[in-house]
């Protein structure tokens, strides 16, 4: 096989030299390649990319891991400062992007005792243990209750309650942290990122100093970095080009496992096995039913004569022109009357019949001699039998093509399964659970991006093992 590609790729029409023909049919191909390659290589190649490398909109290829930095912002009577927070262990960089295990295995309260000032109220900040410690010191020291639900009172109901009288009373770290958990002035929730560390040479002196940048962007020309050797320092520009950061490569495997492990965290539902196989049911009931409605409607459209034959075939073929959002509504409406919604047969029974189906396979059975069903007949065989034993194995080639396509089809519609079963979690398929991963608060786009990539696995198998089948059947296709 190696060696037809090898004989493929390289043959020319020139003996000697490439001819014209020959560079235009290459360019050809590798720019078809390049279009049909090029995003499917983006989707995998972000699929193994981490949740912050994809919320910080990383351009590059590979999923690249920068050393990074540690920046904070604290709020203190007088003002805010900037600083920056050097050897922090990852697992503290990446603290919001660790599931509930990855979490457990860390103990925060025990690393912050090795911090005071304003980087311990960052990083108190940061691992999110401001409103547990401030409740439980409202708690044990019999602060009124009404402490505790400030935080989400609507403003009119803050008007009627006075937390300054109380916080005066209190010593000044106890009133840091009760101000930062009801959200009071000036102490204002403290901010923690974690930026890509990076060596230039430094604007006005031109020596090597290290920087602090949000991304890298190989694009633009100029970058807005802040130096990381001084409180409060400004921001300055920076030639890109002369910018250095250590890198490596850091693959995310956990995109995968978790989601088909069921390992999500944080209230995530997303069931790979349920969701996969809901598709496998769908898909597979659903193309055979295809095969048989298509295959029958056009075994009657070629072999027949009736009254009102063109006319029927105008009406089928007319309706490839109807775009498919007008037919939502009238689908929704029949799902709904014959009590189909939430079930699976929602989703396999309004596609059974399909005019690009209708149409390829009667144009191919067109091609078959009505002789052979004459003779059928003479031998007392029943329509059923000619249909059966004759019409469809010979339309096997035109056949394979239509299941191809319908399992396609099947496997990546989404418009029928949110129109069928949207509000039966149980019912969902592979492509209606990717919706799990976009929530109104959360965004897990690492997750979804995985899972994509899983859900492309079968049809791409199916399309390289057959696709042999479908230029067969297609190249067949209408040939009188």
């Amino acid at each position: 096989m190696m060696s037809a590609v090898k004989t493929f790729f390289f043959k020319t029409q020139g003996k000697k030299s490439l001819s014209l023909v020959d560079w235009i049919s290459y360019f050809y191909l590798l720019l078809g390649f390049l279009i049909i390659f090029l995003p499917v290589m983006w989707l995998a190649m972000n699929s193994i990319k981490s949740q912050f490398l994809l919320q910080k909109l990383d351009t590059n290829i590979l999923p690249l891991e920068y050393d990074r930095i540690a920046r904070a912002t604290v709020y203190n009577p007088e003002g805010k400062d900037i600083f920056f927070i050097k050897d922090m262990p990852r697992w503290v960089l990446y603290w919001n992007d660790l599931s509930a295990e990855e979490k457990a295995l860390h103990d925060p309260h025990k690393f912050l005792e090795k911090f005071n000032g304003n980087e311990f109220y960052a990083l108190r900040s940061h691992f999110g243990l401001v409103s547990g410690l401030a409740k439980k010191y409202i708690t044990e020291n019999n602060l009124p209750d009404w402490l505790l639900k400030y935080p989400s009172m609507f403003p009119n109901s803050k008007k009627e309650h006075n937390p300054e009288l109380i916080l005066e009373t209190l010593n000044i770290e106890d009133q840091r942290l009760l101000s930062e958990f009801l959200g009071l002035n000036p102490y204002k929730s403290n901010g923690f990122t974690a930026q890509i560390l990076v060596t230039a040479p430094d604007p006005e002196s031109g020596n090597a100093s290290k920087f602090a940048v949000n991304r890298l962007q190989a694009n633009k020309e100029t970058v807005r970095a802040r130096p990381i050797e001084s409180i409060n320092s400004k921001m300055v520009t920076l030639q890109t080009s002369t910018l250095k950061a250590n890198t490596k490569i850091s693959p995310s495997w956990k995109n995968y496992i978790n989601p088909l492990t069921g390992n999500l965290g944080d209230g995530g539902q997303f069931n790979a096995v349920r969701c996969l196989n809901n598709s496998i049911i769908v898909t597979i009931i659903a193309t055979i039913i295809t095969v048989l409605i298509n295959s029958m409607a056009a075994f009657a459209l070629s072999k027949y004569r009736f009254n009102g034959q063109i006319i029927f075939f105008i009406i089928i073929l007319a309706t490839l022109m109807v775009p498919a959002s007008v037919l939502m509504v009238g689908i929704f409406k029949m799902i709904s009357l014959t009590g189909l919604s939430g079930s699976l047969w929602g989703v396999i029974i309004p596609g059974a019949a399909t005019p690009t189906g209708v149409f390829m396979l009667r144009q191919y059975m067109l091609t078959i001699p009505d002789e052979l069903l004459e003779a059928a007949r003479m031998d007392a065989a029943s329509e059923w039998t000619i249909y059966w034993r004759i019409v469809f194995p010979l339309a096997l080639p035109a056949i394979a093509v239509l299941t191809i396509l319908s399992i396609i089809w099947r496997w990546n519609d989404l418009i029928l399964p949110m129109i069928a079963v949207s509000t039966t979690k149980a019912a969902y398929t592979i492509q209606l659970c990717l919706l799990d991963f976009s929530g109104e608060y959360v965004s897990q786009e690492h997750y979804r991006l995985a899972m994509t990539v899983v859900s492309l696995i079968p049809t791409t198998i199916v399309f390289v093992f057959l696709q042999r089948y479908i230029t067969t059947g297609i190249a067949n296709t209408g040939i009188k």
